[in-house]
């Protein structure tokens, strides 16, 4: 099962729809959503991939009533966990946080196959020794939005627990904007 990891995308709705279209036209068959939608409305653009969508509010935590009535509405593939989400995925368990200090002291519990974390806006993807004597992958997507970093996700396999920091396909005009504002 291959998912699309992503965070902070601070109401960047061309910049979420853009990554996961790429990311569902490459298999993605879920999404994890770290944190800093912001507006509930954001997540209106993701709906019709129709890839159920499991996102925690970070700390722009926007409007958590309206997220919560986006997420129980008939049909939505919303699934809003609140601060954090402990999922179980293709067999694996996995447990999603914003804050970076949070997730990497779970995944030293051993307990999770793949911890993810947003917040950070840096991209990056690590295997953590953990307590019981194995590895745990830790994940930062960096920020979907392109927030003062470009806009990045990570697309992964749970079977091979392979994962790859990817470039959000952007139109030109947008990829260059983006790219002007992280370097002022």
């Amino acid at each position: 099962m291959k998912i699309c990891i992503i965070s902070d995308s601070h109401d960047h709705r061309e910049h979420l729809a853009a990554a996961v279209a790429d990311a569902r036209q490459r298999g993605a068959q879920a999404v994890l959503h770290c944190g800093d939608v912001v507006a509930p409305s954001t997540l209106h653009v993701v709906q019709p991939f129709g890839l159920p969508v499991h996102v925690i509010h970070g700390n722009n935590a926007g409007d958590t009533y309206h997220m919560a009535k986006l997420a129980n509405e008939p049909g939505s593939n919303i699934n809003y966990h609140g601060q954090d989400a402990a999922l179980r995925l293709n067999g694996r368990n996995i447990f999603v946080v914003h804050y970076p200090h949070y997730a990497r002291a779970m995944a030293c519990t051993g307990d999770w196959d793949l911890v993810c974390n947003g917040h950070e806006h840096r991209a990056h993807i690590d295997k953590v020794p953990n307590i019981k004597g194995g590895e745990t992958v830790l994940i930062d997507p960096g920020t979907v939005g392109g927030v003062s970093a470009p806009a990045t996700y990570v697309l992964g396999d749970l079977e091979a627990m392979e994962f790859q920091i990817l470039k959000v396909p952007l139109p030109p005009q947008q990829a260059s904007e983006t790219t002007l504002s992280a370097v002022r």
